[in-house]
């Protein structure tokens, strides 16, 4: 058999691979676009088999392409949602604007198979044909934003659960260590105590609210402007199409989704998708936060804080012998940078519109599905390999509780802030802690020093003691 074939578009004759579903127009960008080896995130491709599905049963509905037809093309689309045609999604992420190449691509694949369920030969396009067919009614211009909105709406079904399993780690850490006290900290100096526990379930409300700003954003994707084809106006659509097209959408790919309220806006602006990565960028930020917090608390075993324990997980040196490194909180950054890069990337694209349509949707599509990818399969590892598996050092936490200068912080109520600070310097001066100043000062009684200073009572809400703020007055 032939390596390639001959297939002929509006530029003239290409060659193309003899067994390939792709055809004329992919032949072409693959040529044109050798940039990064990348190819479209897969949610992209059952998204968009999912959109030429819902059409070809629009337009088989109302008359517009024969049954027959119609029928070979939802089941080339439906195995295309299934993945089974992947590997001819060949098209480099980089691309043509608007993703008129990635479009046809899905177009030439669907026709090339529907033409094979009918009998007809790959690249002969006697049956279905990619423009006239696949993509009767449609244009890049309303059929790539709605299936960038609902690749992206897909992919996010992946990230929530694991945001979900991580905060519910932190939330029973939190609990675990709900009896370790320790120092607090602000401006990295020695702060009032605070319970470990207290810490990391602060951790897990953080993700928690990261994931509730995640959906909301996500909410803005569900207004969809297929239907809207070249510009906006529903040229070559018939008027109940694009309501058809919308409801089926939403009944093959399980979200929920409506037609917008003007397609000119569906297609000229594309803030739902600045949104979404900026909710992911929230999220990022919030993972680099705690994954700093814990490398510290982590740090030692004997220069360092060293009030919790990483799983350790390899060798952390090629030449310190028995060095283990926070190899988990380091790779959870350096993901969140990328998340962080990635949302830079989706800004100047979403701003870069201009007129009736917004050509950079490709670059916004890849860059927020691999936001959404990364830290499903980061924040999996990091639960998995880290969170679930910190301990306590309860010794050292202890100690620190014990040892921090602010605990005179307790003694304001009491003695008032002046004479306090006084007993800070001079713990500070002297070595001594502030319980023992605090007795040889003779400013309360052995039993109120105990109560007051006592660093689990400073870790929640307490009313004053009565008789000596009776004896301070």
């Amino acid at each position: 058999m032939p390596e390639t074939r001959q297939e002929k578009d509006s530029l003239g004759f290409v060659d193309v691979p003899a067994r390939a579903h792709y055809g004329a127009q992919t032949a072409r960008a693959v040529e044109n676009y050798p940039i990064s080896g990348m190819r479209a995130h897969p949610a992209l491709i059952r998204a968009f088999g999912m959109v030429k599905r819902a059409a070809a049963e629009a337009n088989k509905e109302l008359g517009l392409v024969d049954a027959r037809r119609a029928d070979a093309i939802v089941q080339a689309a439906q195995e295309v949602i299934e993945g089974k045609w992947d590997a001819e999604f060949v098209v480099d992420v980089f691309q043509a604007g608007a993703g008129v190449s990635f479009h046809m691509n899905t177009n030439e694949v669907i026709a090339n198979r529907a033409n094979e369920i009918l009998g007809g030969k790959l690249g002969e396009y006697a049956f279905v044909h990619p423009n006239d067919h696949v993509n009767y009614g449609q244009s890049t211009n309303d059929v790539f934003p709605t299936g960038m909105r609902l690749a992206t709406l897909l992919n996010l079904e992946t990230l929530y659960p694991v945001l979900d399993v991580l905060a519910e780690s932190f939330a029973a850490k939190a609990k675990e260590f709900d009896g370790v006290m320790k120092s607090g900290r602000t401006h990295m100096q020695d702060a009032v105590p605070i319970r470990l526990g207290q810490e990391f379930a602060a951790y897990g409300i953080a993700i928690a609210k990261g994931k509730q700003s995640l959906q909301r954003a996500a909410d803005s994707l569900r207004e969809l402007g297929l239907g809207g084809s070249a510009v906006g106006t529903g040229i070559n659509t018939h008027p109940e199409y694009r309501a058809k097209a919308i409801a089926n959408l939403a009944r093959i790919s399980g979200q929920r989704l409506a037609p917008a309220d003007d397609m000119r806006w569906a297609m000229q602006s594309n803030a739902c998708m600045g949104e979404v990565s900026a909710a992911l960028r929230g999220i990022a930020l919030e993972v680099i936060r705690i994954s700093n917090d814990l490398r510290l608390m982590s740090s030692g075993p004997n220069t360092g804080f060293n009030e919790i324990h990483l799983p350790s997980l390899q060798p952390g040196s090629s030449i310190m012998p028995g060095k283990i490194n926070p190899v988990m909180p380091e790779l959870a950054a350096m993901a969140s940078f990328q998340v962080i890069g990635n949302d830079t990337a989706v800004a100047y694209a979403v701003q870069a519109g201009q007129l009736e349509l917004n050509v950079m949707m490709p670059t916004m599509a890849y860059n927020v599905l691999l936001s959404t990818t990364i830290l499903a399969n980061m924040l999996r590892q990091f639960h998995e390999r880290c969170v679930a598996g910190i301990t306590a050092n309860v010794d050292r936490c202890n100690f620190y509780a014990q040892s921090t200068v602010s605990l005179a912080t307790a003694l304001n109520p009491y003695i008032g802030y002046a004479k306090a600070a006084e007993i800070v310097k001079e713990s500070i001066a002297s070595g001594k802690s502030i319980i023992e100043i605090a007795r040889s000062k003779k400013l309360l009684s052995e039993e109120e020093i105990t109560e007051i200073l006592d660093p689990v009572r400073m870790t929640e809400p307490q009313p004053p003691l009565e008789a000596a703020k009776k004896r301070d007055k």
